[in-house]
């Protein structure tokens, strides 16, 4: 078990360290190498579950049928396990790195919206798992073999992909305005605010139902500062149409992540993040890791709260769901969108403190994956990019150059479904990962009774000792 949880801890730092590499773009080696050692233990927990199983699981599944059908489940359940664990775990998780999430332009990319995203990456993983016990049973035939493995795929590839029926559409112009919004960017107060005014009053004699700006994109709140809130008057009379702004708030000494609506010169909505991320919106234990980092604790001069606002806003008529950054990495965010009766997602974010690295991409891919997953368009809006707009196909509708100011003018569909996953999804994880955590019992049952038998053959065996 201790070359388990080594190899684990190995191959899971190595996969973290990777995923998570723009992490060091500009804060340096500190943040990443604590995050990547943080998730390589979770990891190596996981892997030192699932080797208990493999080594075990010919005593508890003696049949070669058993370890086919069984021992498949039991594997990708303890994974899909593992991934719902740090989703949530420590300070609201981390949910990032799921394999569900590298499929989004895949063929598997379907099935999200009948498995959620939970389901997704247990199917996948049961799937290699399938296929990794065809290679064990060295007895079965080489064709049976590679029959079986190409049959398990077509079943998972031969599921119709969820028709997304769609009820009417609304015109949504989402601006990027290209602005230095990271945490190291030295920029006047007002800045981010005046790039996206500029940007937005390029669009003027253009027909939207909607205007939505990027999280962060007033770096001024126009509830407590009388110009901002004449320069967004000023933009909503221009375009007809009201706002979807990302600030930053306070309410009673309190700093709040928000996305206010504005309309007819005041706030007439808004949404407070649910999902603020540790050390870089608040600092768990602040005087702790002040000890051990103090440069990079100062960097985070503000605790934000986490949100307790409903999800939804009703913006000219459209139920639009709200997501702030990471906040479209959260299950139970996303499926509070769905109940409370979103038609659109509107995913805000910044990503400027990551630059021009795969974090844009990979934080897309999710965006895209939850547009399929919901059968709801996501219009995924950034201060620098990635931003597009999704339909609930998984399609692109539209979409801006990174590190460009630009806009997106579009006819946005609209839905009111209800996809299989928002309905079951939560079911289907805590299902997979029961019968996961039921076959590591019934392996740790069987390691027990193994041990007593050769406890008691040692016993047996053992030469008589010599009286006197």
């Amino acid at each position: 078990m201790a070359r388990s949880r080594s190899c684990g801890a190995h191959r899971g730092f190595a996969f973290w360290g990777s995923l998570i590499n723009w992490l060091t773009l500009y804060l340096g080696p500190v943040p990443w190498l604590g995050l990547a050692i943080l998730e390589a233990i979770f990891f190596a927990v996981g892997a030192v579950a699932i080797a208990l199983v493999y080594r075990y699981a010919n005593a508890v599944w003696t049949t070669r049928l058993g370890r086919l059908g069984v021992l498949p489940v039991v594997i990708s359940g303890l994974w899909t396990a593992r991934e719902a664990i740090t989703a949530v775990a420590p300070e609201g998780g981390f949910s990032w790195g799921r394999v569900a999430f590298s499929q989004s332009t895949s063929p598997f990319a379907s099935l999200v919206a009948y498995l959620g995203i939970s389901g997704l990456s247990f199917a996948l993983v049961w799937l290699i798992a399938f296929v990794v016990q065809l290679v064990r049973e060295g007895q079965a035939s080489v064709v049976g073999r590679i029959t079986l493995a190409v049959a398990a795929a077509a079943v998972l590839l031969v599921i119709p992909a969820w028709p997304a029926p769609t009820q009417g559409t609304t015109r949504i112009a989402a601006v990027q305005g290209n602005t230095k919004s990271g945490l190291l960017d030295r920029v006047e107060a007002g800045d981010n605010l005046n790039a996206h005014i500029t940007e937005t009053l390029g669009l003027e004699g253009q027909n939207v139902d909607m205007v939505v700006w990027p999280e962060n994109a007033s770096d001024i709140d126009p509830e407590t500062n009388a110009i901002a809130a004449q320069d967004l008057d000023f933009v909503s009379q221009i375009m007809k149409a009201p706002l979807v702004v990302g600030t930053i708030a306070e309410r009673d000494g309190k700093y709040y992540n928000t996305s206010l609506l504005w309309e007819n010169g005041q706030v007439a909505d808004y949404y407070d993040k649910r999902h603020p991320v540790p050390f870089a919106e608040y600092m768990p234990a602040r005087s702790f890791f002040h000890a051990l980092a103090p440069a990079l604790v100062d960097m985070v001069t503000r605790d934000y709260q986490i949100g307790t606002t409903d999800t939804v806003m009703n913006v000219n008529g459209v139920t639009a769901g709200i997501s702030i950054c990471f906040d479209i990495t959260d299950d139970q965010a996303v499926s509070s969108m769905v109940n409370d009766g979103a038609q659109v997602i509107l995913a805000q974010t910044n990503n400027a403190d990551f630059g021009q690295t795969d974090e844009n991409l990979q934080q897309l891919a999710i965006a895209r994956l939850r547009a399929i997953e919901t059968g709801r368009s996501v219009v995924n809006i950034s201060t620098v990019g990635h931003s597009a707009i999704i339909g609930p196909d998984g399609t692109t509708i539209d979409a801006i150059a990174p590190y460009q100011p630009g806009a997106m003018v579009d006819n946005v569909p609209l839905s009111t479904t209800t996809t299989p996953a928002t309905l079951i999804s939560k079911g289907i994880e805590l299902l997979v990962s029961g019968l996961g955590l039921a076959g590591l019992v019934f392996a740790l049952v069987a390691a027990a009774r193994l041990r007593r038998i050769s406890e008691k053959k040692a016993t047996t065996n053992a030469p008589p000792q010599p009286e006197g």
